[in-house]
């Protein structure tokens, strides 16, 4: 079966306001399909913890579904709240999205 990779590109702040939202956008995606899901940050300028946990339900949903959950193009900002939680140890991050593209075929 081939895998069905889509790309979510969250923007501004992923806060408590904007997090509901990308859940939404991820059950979406997992309903329709999507086996690898990509989370790009590259327009995202700040995340604060209950983005935090949005981002780690959205985890739990896509593996619970069978898929694989990445995430691309996080800033100093995020890449510390990462740090501080340990959070980068749980998420696979890729400098950018050419990085993921070079290493999709070895994760499908």
């Amino acid at each position: 079966m081939d895998s069905v990779v889509k790309i979510v590109q969250p923007a501004g702040m992923l806060d408590s306001s904007k997090g509901s939202l990308f859940r939404q956008e991820i059950n979406s995606l997992v309903e329709n399909g999507a086996t690898i899901v990509l989370v790009d940050f590259q327009d995202v300028t700040f995340m604060d913890s209950s983005g935090l946990g949005s981002l780690v339900l959205a985890l739990k949903t896509v593996r619970a579904a069978g898929g694989k959950l990445f995430i691309c193009s996080i800033n100093e900002q995020v890449k510390m709240l990462f740090e501080l939680t340990s959070m980068d140890r749980v998420f696979q991050i890729f400098a950018n999205r050419d990085e993921f593209d070079r290493k999709l075929d070895s994760l499908k």
